[in-house]
């Protein structure tokens, strides 16, 4: 299989790969990357399979169909295939990515090119590595695909070959990728691609298609590193304001090379160009949390404007995270004798917590352990992530003997005294506070609120006089009832 190394060892272990051939699957034809590969320039993915027939076909030697089970010299472009050719065929449940289409193709009886297409989106006189994954999607033996690549001119000069070989049989759906390196003519650079099938069909020799890509090959090697840190990937804090360094290498090869840093914060999906970072080091300043990696691209001057033209280094990571949220309920009021819960909540990347002093409390590794101190307490609530981000924040507790209520309150607007409140009755007890007019309709209520009437009832102001008032708790805290005088 096609070796892909995207870390800061990439580089070193592609020689590897390159003298030990392990990164082709067969033997090993034409001129292999000694340096750092671009992005693809090239990438026919088949879509997401509602398109139809993409043209890649060469005229007459396949036929399209919208079958999940093409048939003999058949081929389609789908998201998955099960139940062919009574089970013969593995079931395939997604491309190679898992989120598109792919070209399933069941061999002509007679051996033939299966795919042919042009590229023009290429640089002259530029080596570029060509990769495509494929699958045997036979499950049990038979004739076995054995495909030619081949990257020809378009007046049909043939530039570079290879041959997979006889793919076998996997036990369960497996993709594989094959790919070689060839130069593209410094005159022009369209190219056509062949892939020819050589077995022929009738009992086996199918085969799924998927992400053919082409990536420009350096003859030099490009590293990035952070200045002074042993690893390409650094953790930091959202609180850590540091700046890092990020410091790019070049072997020998270019004339007049011309460097671009680029950041990707989609975990290497996309990668933009940093405005002014142009030099063989950058300097990067602190940023809110996220990820964020960075690579050195680099081209020669006269290509310095076609992207497909470039060749990137190793990315390099600087972490940063989020401490995390940590919220330990605010002002509470407990009940001599009865406890309280404590309303914690942590949020964040897996952060440990617990809650200090340990005194009256039911556990201190929990978000809501019971409280029962015999007097007024202040409990902080500490988290910390993996990477060491921390935070807390802190809960006080008012121990009361009882629940006071008011007998009396005027709503005459005057700033004093204008609505009827509980004192001290903490929400989380779960008070049902209930008020009566003498005729016994309700004419406020609430539960597990905080209690503020102002004399109205359905915005109808209320005459003076007496209420009659129920306080129900839902704990064995026992009930409280009487009367209050609204005056006005």
């Amino acid at each position: 299989m096609f070796c892909r190394i995207s870390h800061a060892s990439q580089f070193y272990f592609r020689l590897i790969c390159t003298f030990f051939t392990c990164c082709l699957a067969g033997n090993v034809e034409g001129q292999l990357c000694n340096g750092s590969l671009g992005d693809p320039v090239v990438n026919i993915t088949f879509g997401n399979g509602t398109s139809g027939n993409t043209g890649y076909t060469p005229t007459n030697a396949y036929t399209y169909t919208t079958s999940q089970c093409p048939n003999d010299g058949f081929y389609t472009i789908t998201k998955s295939t099960s139940g062919c050719f009574s089970n013969s065929w593995h079931t395939v449940s997604t491309d190679h990515t898992g989120n598109g289409a792919f070209m399933l193709v069941n061999a002509s009886y007679d051996p033939g090119d299966f795919f042919l297409t042009n590229v023009t989106d290429l640089c002259p006189n530029t080596t570029y590595e060509f990769a495509a994954w494929i699958m045997n999607v036979l499950n049990r033996s038979g004739i076995k695909p054995n495909i030619t690549f081949s990257i020809e001119t378009t007046g049909g000069n043939v530039l570079q070959q290879f041959a997979t070989g006889d793919i076998p049989e996997d036990f369960t759906p497996t993709w594989k990728q094959y790919g070689f390196f060839f130069t593209t003519p410094a005159n022009n650079a369209s190219i056509v691609l062949r892939m020819r099938n050589n077995a022929p069909g009738g009992g086996g020799n199918d085969i799924a298609l998927d992400d053919i890509t082409f990536r420009p090959c350096g003859n030099v090697l490009i590293t990035s590193a952070i200045q002074g840190n042993s690893t390409d990937t650094v953790n930091i804090c959202d609180n850590v304001l540091n700046s890092y360094t990020l410091k790019g290498t070049i072997s020998a090869g270019y004339a007049s090379p011309v460097y671009n840093w680029q950041l990707s914060t989609d975990l290497g999906t996309t990668w933009t160009d940093i405005a002014g970072a142009s030099a063989l080091t950058y300097l990067r300043t602190a940023t809110p949390a996220g990820n964020y990696w960075y690579r050195l691209s680099v081209t020669e001057k006269t290509s310095a404007g076609i992207p497909a033209c470039r060749i990137a280094s190793n990315y390099v990571a600087i972490n940063v995270h989020a401490k995390p949220l940590v919220n330990a309920g605010g002002k509470r009021v407990m009940i001599a004798g009865h406890g309280i819960v404590l309303n914690g909540v942590v949020t964040g990347e897996n952060p440990l917590y617990y809650w200090d002093p340990p005194d009256y409390l039911s556990d201190i590794n929990i978000t809501n352990p019971l409280a029962t101190p015999l007097a007024d307490k202040k409990y902080t609530l500490y988290a910390v992530t993996p990477f060491g981000c921390s935070n807390q924040d802190t809960a006080s507790i008012k121990v009361i003997a009882g629940i006071f209520v008011p007998t009396a309150f005027t709503p005459n607007n005057d700033g004093k005294n204008d609505t009827w409140r509980i004192p001290f009755l903490d929400p989380v007890l779960g008070a049902e506070v209930s008020v009566f007019n003498r005729f016994g309709q309700l004419v406020y209520h609430t539960e597990g609120g905080t209690v503020d009437w102002d004399g109205n009832y359905k915005g109808q102001t209320q005459p003076s006089g007496a209420y009659v008032f129920s306080v129900h708790f839902k704990n064995d805290y026992p009930d409280i009832k009487g009367t209050i005088l609204l005056i006005r």
